[in-house]
């Protein structure tokens, strides 16, 4: 605290570049462990975390073209290609072009891959759990980035 001419204390100021103030660095931290916490998860269904993301949009919606996809994760078409590529060979996904635009790539899930949800629904109770926060701070949090994914992509 530093003294005022007239007397008065007074705050110093905050320093705008200190570590535990970043948004940046709060997020990238908590996002970490996050992933980290669905790992052991995953891993008995020979998902990653990226892949799982990728079986839970075609959970919701399937076929879906590679450019659906890419823009439903928020992800360009070429880091999308890779996982796609391994989901396929894991016997999840088809990769098939779309009848009429040789150009449109459409990706469907396999009987094996729709299958699959079966075990992961028993996914977000499992971090819900491990995170050990009520569902409300959850979902609250949920709203909170969904706002700040909106200001980025604004």
């Amino acid at each position: 605290m530093d003294g005022a001419p007239d007397g008065t204390t007074q705050a110093a100021p905050a320093d705008l570049l200190q570590l535990d103030r970043q948004v940046c660095f709060a997020l990238s931290v908590a996002a970490r462990g996050v992933v980290a916490l669905y790992r052991p998860l995953l891993e008995p269904m020979g998902l990653t975390h990226p892949q799982y993301l990728v079986m839970l949009a075609l959970w919701e919606r399937d076929p879906r073209s590679v450019t659906e996809l890419a823009s439903a994760l928020a992800l360009d078409p070429g880091t999308l290609s890779p996982l796609l590529k391994r989901l396929e060979a894991a016997g999840y996904v088809r990769r098939d072009r779309v009848r009429g635009d040789e150009r449109t790539l459409a990706v469907t899930l396999t009987p094996k891959g729709r299958a699959l949800r079966e075990q992961a629904e028993r996914i977000p109770p499992a971090v819900v759990e491990r995170l050990g926060m009520p569902l409300a701070e959850l979902e609250h949090l949920h709203a909170v980035l969904s706002g700040v994914i909106a200001a980025t992509r604004g």
